[in-house]
Order: C-alpha cells, then sequence, then structure tokens
C-alpha cells in the first residue's frame, strides 16, 4: 500500500516523539583486517543483470505492524510527515548473499497508519517522514522489522563461532553500536554478517532516482 494514493481519514497522532539518537555514528573508522571488500560500488535497484545473489534467509515484515513500531519508541501516523523528508538505503547481507529488505515496513494496512520509518517497496529505500524535526536511527527500523541489531546480534544471529558483524554507510565501517546509527539522507547503510572470507562487494553508495 502507498500511502500517497489513498485518502486517510486518521489525523495525525498528537505528539509524535521527537527521537534522538545516542551513541557515536562516526563514518571515518578503519575496517579491520578479514573484513569484506568495501571496493567502491554503488547500489541500484534490484533488475535481473544487477541483483545479487539471494539469501535463503527471509525476514518479511511483521503482520501487525503498529505493535511492532511501538516496540521501536515510534509513533503511528495518518499519513506521510513531511517535515522532516529523507530517504536512506539500506542492504542486508547474510553468509555472503543478499538479504530483501521487504516492502510495507512500518505500514499498518488495517489502520491505515503509518510509522515515520518505512519502506514501500524492496528496494532498500526507508522512507524517513516525520511531522516534527527528529533524529531517527538504524536501530528504531530494525526493530520496527522485527530484526533487532546489536554488536552481538543481527535478528537471530550471533556473532562467534566463526560469524562476525560488521555496518558500513557510504562504504566505511562504523565501530560504534549499530543500533545508535543515525539514519541521513541518501546514506547508503550495508549490514554484512557472516564469516570473514565471505565475499561481499559493500557498495558505497546508491544510485537514487525518481526524486528521491
Amino acid at each position: 500500500m502507498h500511502m500517497r494514493r489513498i485518502a486517510i481519514g486518521v489525523a495525525v497522532l498528537a505528539g509524535a516523539v521527537t527521537l534522538a539518537a545516542c551513541g557515536s555514528d562516526s563514518k571515518d573508522s578503519d575496517a579491520s583486517p578479514g573484513t569484506p571488500s568495501t571496493a567502491a560500488t554503488t547500489a541500484t535497484a534490484d533488475t535481473a543483470d544487477n541483483k545479487p545473489a539471494a539469501s535463503s534467509v527471509s525476514w518479511p515484515a511483521p503482520e501487525d505492524a503498529t505493535a511492532q513500531a511501538k516496540s521501536a519508541g515510534l509513533p503511528m501516523l495518518g499519513q506521510e510527515g513531511q517535515v522532516l523528508h529523507i530517504h536512506s538505503h539500506l542492504d542486508v547481507y547474510v553468509d555472503g548473499a543478499a538479504v530483501t529488505v521487504p516492502a510495507e515496513i512500518g505500514i499498518d494496512n488495517v489502520k491505515q497508519q503509518i510509522s515515520p520509518l518505512h519502506t514501500h517497496d524492496t528496494t532498500g529505500v526507508v522512507h524517513i517522514e516525520s511531522p516534527v524535526q527528529a533524529e531517527f536511527t538504524l536501530g528504531e527500523f530494525m526493530t520496527e522489522w522485527n530484526v533487532p541489531i546489536s554488536k552481538a546480534a543481527l535478528g537471530p544471529l550471533k556473532v562467534g563461532g566463526g560469524k562476525e558483524l560488521h555496518v558500513y554507510v557510504n562504504g566505511k565501517e562504523q565501530t560504534g553500536d549499530p543500533a545508535a546509527l543515525k539514519l541521513a539522507a541518501h546514506d547508503e547503510i550495508a549490514i554484512v554478517y557472516g564469516a570473514p572470507g565471505d565475499k561481499v562487494q559493500v557498495p558505497s553508495s546508491y544510485g537514487w532516482t525518481g526524486g528521491l
């Protein structure tokens, strides 16, 4: 459901909470030895020619978007906010293969409501659209997806036993708490989980189109 294309009779919920990110989101950290390749690449909308190998891991959008948004500390709105209107792009890789970021994360079709953080399709574009100026984080979006992230785990996947978790922004590895990473306009975020030898071309940018 594209909330822009239907009439929504629900008013924007009063008191939308201004969310502040905590922790470091430094984008200047160097990748450690053995991490996936960070050669400059540009992520694009998936086509038959450029779509990476698909992972056997599948994390669908939660059935109850409102409950999941609440668990992330996010309000649900009657329409997309326009005071803050930016987009980031998210890629997720598990064991060297791409995991689909599903459509309609943060969209409740039953209640006709939408979160400030949401997806409309499976391109990995995260819409950040709030009725108030606020800071939103990767942790909030991942919790809303029901795939929480920390330095020790990606959803049910734990770090250890030969498995590592790395997070990159615009091709640069981040060393702080990934959940505290602030979502910024046109950032290319890549989450990479797996063995050090997994072959992953970490993108450094996304090919933005359509006025996003």
